[in-house]
């Protein structure tokens, strides 16, 4: 493993590569830079603000003033004059004294206080309370997703990375077998042709390095992305090792079922807000006049109360609570089914991990076996004994076992990945 680290780093500052970064670092910048996160908690707050919002209205006394001036001129056919303000005529044209009043002068303070509302602020404030709670729930199963996607980016920038590796540990090979085989060239041992073979094989691998440090660039800079990172500069990502995580009794999931459900319930009892009784309590004081001249006398106040209560509206309370009962069906039948994909994802998902442990298995004996025949293979030509083609034909065979080794690694810490999102 330390080989392999120093191997990777000495490739990665050949590039410009300077930082070590770890998937946490990764995470909690794509969670602080997430606008679905930020826009939930914000929406949660401001459900909060509504509250208070509607302590206000159902508790508190609203007091406002409201101001009128109204004009209503006749001509007085009684005395065939033009009146401004007239205190009343037999026979006039303008508008009738019923409707008008010969004028309207007011200037008033009005109080209302809301009486007896404090089971109706309970019933009202626990919608969005519920909302709150919804986003805030949202912003979490955000955080989740953004967890999953993260990790399986950043698995990819590590297979990468190994990419980098192996072909940099080809390359290195090569080259002592390159100074070795000179030697040998000058000796008569092998022929030039070998040699050049050599050279072509290890331009090749140079190639695959050059080829690897480009998806390297470009599967991180999709993980910058994904993370709101601006910084384009290349970093060297540190291993990781997931591991499955416990069963767990209850699915965060499916907090989300739980609380649609309760939103039904407390709409529904929002909605029944109307046929409770309502009495509100009003004052006001101020100016009240309906003729100009009598202005100075027209000042007063007065008081009272009012009651309103709905008992009867064609029954559409008990629509409504059918609508209610229909859609908390609707919401258990979503439930249901999530619990039962989700067990067959997580099935599904331990299943293929078994499967590609087995071929890593396989793979790990292969490259055990690449390793010992190369060592035979260096005393072979160190002798002559052995075929040049031969031997990069191995390298070659070798390389397709490493690469394969390197995919079924990421998959296994991808799907290890899958099953933690899914039994959360």
């Amino acid at each position: 493993m330390m080989k392999y680290i120093f191997s990777v780093f000495f490739i990665l500052i050949q590039t410009n590569i300077h930082a070590q970064l770890n998937l946490e670092y990764y995470i909690e910048k794509a969670k602080a830079n997430s606008p679905l996160i930020y826009d939930n908690l914000n929406q949660s707050k401001a459900a909060q603000l509504d509250i208070e919002r509607l302590r206000a209205f159902y508790t508190k006394p609203q007091i406002g003033i409201s101001a009128t001036y109204l004009f209503s001129p006749i001509m007085n056919l009684d005395n065939n004059k033009f009146q401004a303000n007239s205190e009343g005529a037999n026979k006039y044209w303008g508008y009738d004294f019923a409707a008008a009043n010969g004028g309207q002068y007011q200037a008033l303070l009005n109080i209302s206080q809301p009486l007896l509302n404090g089971g109706k602020l309970k019933i009202a404030a626990e919608q969005y309370n519920l909302i709150s709670q919804i986003n805030l729930n949202n912003a979490k199963i955000s955080a989740h997703d953004i967890e999953k996607v993260i990790t399986d980016q950043y698995i990819l920038c590590l297979q990468g990375i190994r990419q980098l590796d192996y072909a940099q540990n080809m390359i290195t090979l090569l080259t002592e077998q390159h100074q070795m085989i000179v030697k040998l060239v000058e000796s008569s041992i092998y022929k030039q042709s070998d040699l050049t073979l050599l050279n072509i094989e290890k331009r090749n691998f140079a190639l695959q390095l050059s080829a690897n440090k480009s998806t390297y660039k470009r599967d991180l800079m999709d993980l910058n992305t994904l993370c709101g990172i601006s910084d384009t500069a290349l970093v060297f990502l540190q291993e990781i090792n997931l591991n499955l995580s416990g069963n767990t009794s209850t699915s965060f999931f499916s907090e989300k079922y739980k609380l649609d459900s309760l939103n039904i319930l407390v709409s529904q009892n929002n909605f029944e807000l109307k046929y409770k009784p309502q009495l509100v309590a009003f004052a006001n004081t101020g100016l009240n006049a309906v003729y100009a001249p009598t202005i100075p006398n027209r000042f007063g106040m007065s008081a009272g109360l009012t009651f309103a209560y709905n008992f009867f509206d064609g029954g559409q309370k008990n629509i409504n609570r059918s609508k209610a009962d229909i859609l908390l069906k609707s919401v258990s039948f979503y439930k249901d089914n999530f619990s039962n994909q989700n067990a067959i994802r997580k099935t599904k998902a331990l299943n293929e991990i078994a499967s590609v442990v087995e071929r890593l298995d396989i793979t790990e004996l292969q490259m055990q076996d690449y390793q010992v025949l190369l060592t035979l293979y260096k005393k072979e030509i160190l002798t002559g004994q052995l075929s040049i083609i031969n031997y990069i034909t191995t390298l070659k065979n070798m390389a397709i076992v490493q690469r394969d080794s390197n995919i079924l690694l990421s998959q296994k810490q991808q799907l290890i990945n899958t099953y933690n999102y899914w039994n959360w």
